[in-house]
């Protein structure tokens, strides 16, 4: 059985926190390498810790080496604290994290983006990941796949109460009305992940996964 290096890039939010434990647990990962602001209060054999300085990408890209990027950086408007800030986190960083790991010959890229973007979209939330999603096609990955959850459900270390109170009111418009704009449950959106990834042949080259078919990505182990 073929043994996957895994990078992963936003190991502190809820997505990515769910993804590095799914990860641990999976045997067909033997190596996983997390690049963080602040160090993880956590210990494991198949752990490899990088605490680094994102502004100073000549720090880390050499560091950047594995078989596949998963990429779940993220921040709100209100902890950034204006446009520019969201913008270096949410697609800088994550955009310079992509260019080292497939100028590093990483072959595959596994993003999560967001129900929604597009490039050309007025709202600058949806613009943003619109424009990350388009950019990333032109890097040289055997494999790039991008996720587009909606509201993310599940336990979160920073309390974001707007974001709560969306999330309820969406459970509640999903649940009798637009079923198929369903919150995404950080879990699924992680095993997903994992399954595009360990399965190169299945699900090659370009390809964007809107919100309606991430629960049967969940459930493909094929």
């Amino acid at each position: 059985m073929q043994k996957f290096t895994a990078l992963l890039l936003g190991a502190t939010g809820l997505v990515g926190g769910e993804l590095l434990q799914q990860l641990l647990k999976d045997d067909r990962f033997d190596r996983i390498r997390v690049f963080t602001r602040r160090p993880l209060e956590l210990s494991h054999p198949k752990l490899e810790q990088h605490q680094i300085n994102f502004n100073a990408p000549g720090e880390w890209q050499a560091l950047v080496q594995g078989d596949v990027l998963f990429s779940t950086l993220g921040t709100t408007m209100k902890k950034a604290g204006s446009k520019k800030n969201q913008f270096l986190v949410d697609y800088t960083y994550q955009y310079q994290f992509a260019k080292a790991a497939s100028t590093n010959g990483v072959s595959a890229y596994v993003l999560v983006s967001s129900a929604g973007a597009n490039p050309k979209s007025q709202i600058f939330y949806s613009r943003m990941k619109g424009e990350l999603d388009r950019d990333v096609k032109a890097l040289s990955f055997n494999q790039t796949i991008i996720l587009r959850p909606s509201f993310l459900d599940g336990n979160r270390q920073e309390k974001r109460p707007f974001e709560q109170l969306g999330l309820k009111i969406n459970r509640w418009l999903t649940r009798y009305v637009f079923k198929k704009y369903r919150p995404t449950p950080a879990k699924v959106v992680a095993q997903a992940m994992i399954n595009v990834a360990v399965n190169p042949k299945k699900y090659s080259d370009y390809r964007i996964f809107e919100l309606n078919e991430l629960f049967k990505l969940a459930n493909d182990n094929t």
